[in-house]
């Protein structure tokens, strides 16, 4: 019975150092795409495409990742909790689990849904926000609450919003380098002195800028579940009692309430996929999660 235990720590170590692997992945891919392009055109060709797409890339990216936390709260309509007598209960379990945590107190939301459901944001614990919905408060009771918070608490002792950031702007580039690539070739096309590559490597690097992008997509997701589980395993640390959390993820399996009201671009940072199952889901199955969590 024992072999069958999770420990938290195990869990966190383990899904961090998935994680890296899947970020060094992305990596190789944009690496082979640009060895394979580099042959197929003069070499000094894919560095100017590398340098367009790290300054589009970076460029968007920081504007996203020095507002994340305003983008995200603007866009449910987010309030936010002035005083700690407006929602006691929610004000004092997070000032715990802050104190037990270490992390420092971050600004708290409130919005207007009746799905159960939560979300975290900022650049880091000293610029971070939780925005909770207005379901989760009436229906949650407080170990479940406290479960929520603190996996939101781990995503921002995590650092995922940084480390996720990391992960967009090489998605980004190895997307740009592509789109640049493909065009480049309809333009070298109408100029039969300019194309001068080599025929294979042309054929491969078409392929590769077709599939790249699809291919790290799916790996950005696979990081993205793999930070949720982490935030679990933390949410497990925190409050040593993974019932609460647990019993949270039944209740929002068992509602199965579409939010349509939530941007596609902020859900991957709630809690729990706020719209009906679908491909390509940034977070893990609530089953497989509450599998986990019952072996903690």
């Amino acid at each position: 019975m024992n072999e069958s235990r999770i420990d938290f720590r195990d869990q966190i170590s383990r899904n961090k150092t998935k994680s890296v692997i899947l970020i060094f992945a992305i990596f190789l891919v944009m690496v082979l795409l640009g060895y394979v392009i580099s042959y197929a055109f003069e070499p000094g060709y894919f560095f100017g495409i590398m340098i367009l797409s790290i300054i589009i890339s970076i460029s968007y990216i920081l504007i996203s990742y020095y507002n994340s936390d305003k983008i995200a709260l603007l866009s449910v309509g987010a309030k936010e909790v002035r005083h700690e007598g407006e929602y006691k209960q929610y004000y004092d379990l997070v000032h715990g689990l802050t104190l037990a945590s270490g992390i420092k107190m971050p600004k708290l939301y409130v919005m207007k849904s009746n799905q159960i459901n939560a979300f975290a944001s900022g650049r880091n614990p000293e610029h971070a926000v939780i925005c909770v919905t207005e379901g989760a408060l009436k229906k949650l009771d407080k170990k479940e609450l406290e479960g929520v918070l603190a996996h939101e608490l781990g995503h921002i002792g995590n650092y995922d919003i940084r480390y996720m950031t990391l992960v967009a702007v090489m998605v980004g580039m190895i997307s740009i380098i592509s789109e640049i690539f493909l065009r480049s070739l309809w333009m070298k096309g109408n100029n039969s002195d300019d194309n001068k590559g080599n025929a294979i490597f042309m054929m491969i690097g078409i392929l590769l800028a077709v599939l790249a992008p699809i291919v790290v997509y799916f790996v950005q997701l696979a990081i993205s579940r793999k930070r949720e589980f982490s935030a679990d395993a933390t949410a497990v640390q925190f409050t040593r009692y993974p019932p609460g959390l647990i019993g949270a993820l039944k209740k929002i399996r068992d509602e199965n309430q579409p939010e349509k009201k939530v941007n596609k671009a902020v859900a991957p940072l709630f809690f729990a996929n706020p719209f009906a199952k679908e491909l390509g889901s940034t977070h893990p199955p609530i089953e497989k999660r509450i599998q986990v969590l019952e072996k903690m």
